[in-house]
């Protein structure tokens, strides 16, 4: 069984930058605002240095699950190839991982997550 030739992912952090985009991807995405219920953000110190070369910064935000449905994330849902999806990975590195969710438009779409903290009490 082959893979879908696009799949959806949130962003809600540098993702959604032009910069990011353009270096990651070598395009600019289109993309539509969408929210992550049950999640908040918080700090990341990241410890990649490609991902901090790329960004420009080591402090970043990730998303952590709160099992709160009051709790909801902004963000950017976007529809990207698996090449794309296979350079975010890359990029986004080993402080985050990748989850699939369920969005407040009903839609599923990956998203990256804090790899260190599985949930946080709101």
């Amino acid at each position: 069984m082959s893979e879908p030739a696009e799949v959806l992912l949130f962003a809600y952090g540098t993702l959604q930058f032009k910069k990011i985009q353009e270096a990651l991807f070598g395009r600019l995405l289109e993309g539509r605002p969408d929210i992550l219920p049950g999640y908040i953000v918080l700090p990341l110190e990241i410890t990649d240095p490609d991902v901090i070369a790329t960004s420009g910064t080591a402090h970043h935000t990730s998303a952590h699950e709160t099992g709160d449905s009051h709790d909801k994330v902004p963000g950017t849902l976007f529809r990207i190839t698996q090449a794309e999806l296979a350079a975010a990975d890359a990029y986004e590195g080993s402080d985050v991982k990748r989850v699939t969710v369920r969005l407040g438009s009903g839609l599923d779409a990956f998203v990256y997550v804090n790899a260190r903290q599985n949930t946080v009490s709101s």
